[in-house]
């Protein structure tokens, strides 16, 4: 009996120790589950390649025909001269991403994506009508016929652009540019868009008109391709009301 009453008592003074190291252990897991954790995310992120960095962006050089934004502008047209003052540089131009030429109000979307579309066809050297030219004044470029005699059945003619006031003559080949886009029609008329020809022939003047680089839109017959059927039948049906009022059928 004696030996019985030890043993329960011994039971009930080891029972509260057994209970007060679970949570003990279930701490020290937590405790450990979280420095596991700690150190696994820390070696993830030390293992992690960091992200690369963004290409710069390319600014091209401005050209004599194109030597600053609102030139740009007017030429690839769409309205978009009227913006130029929300450009504070040639860089700013070439560098805004589409959400900030959105904060700067340019919209309608298409516009914006019209706009970068030109922006890296200049950056590529795919200019418009003009663009290569080298000797460019207050937005005019003189152009003048060169011909040359290789034989006596064969006369090569091309035109170049030289600065104001000089003749070709005047220029050594080095320095004699010649302008792409221009032909020689008849006996001495430079044609090409936007051309103008000067008096005593043989010259020619092209000048920055607005929209002279413009992407022209296509226009929409009957409400376009989406509403064409719908437009058209609504115009039938308009048309042979208008026909049976005007029998008297109405």
């Amino acid at each position: 009996m004696n030996s019985l009453r030890l043993h329960s008592a011994f039971g009930l003074l080891l029972r509260p120790a057994a209970a007060a190291t679970a949570p003990v252990g279930v701490s020290t897991t937590v405790h450990g589950l979280r420095a596991f954790s700690a150190t696994a995310s820390s070696q993830s992120a030390q293992a992690s390649p960091s992200p690369a960095p963004k290409p710069k962006t390319w600014i091209p050089n401005p050209t004599p025909f194109v030597p600053n934004v609102k030139t740009f502008l007017t030429l690839i047209g769409r309205d978009l001269k009227s913006h130029a003052s929300k450009f504070p540089s040639w860089e700013s131009l070439f560098s805004l991403s589409s959400d900030q030429l959105k904060e700067l109000g340019l919209e309608p979307p298409r516009t914006r994506r019209y706009l970068l579309r030109w922006r890296d066809k200049f950056v590529r050297g795919e200019y418009g009508i003009g663009g290569d030219l080298k000797y460019v004044k207050d937005g005019k470029a003189i152009l003048k016929l060169v011909e040359k005699v290789k034989s006596p059945e064969l006369r090569l003619r091309y035109v170049v652009n030289v600065p104001e006031g000089k003749e070709v003559e005047d220029l050594p080949l080095s320095q004699q540019v010649r302008a792409k886009g221009f032909k020689v029609r008849g006996v001495d008329r430079i044609t090409g868009p936007y051309v103008l020809p000067l008096k005593g022939g043989r010259a020619a003047m092209l000048q920055v008109t607005e929209g002279m680089w413009e992407d022209k839109r296509g226009h929409k017959v009957d409400g376009g391709e989406r509403r064409q059927a719908e437009v058209r039948f609504k115009r039938g049906v308009a048309e042979r009301k208008a026909r049976r009022e005007a029998q008297g059928l109405y």
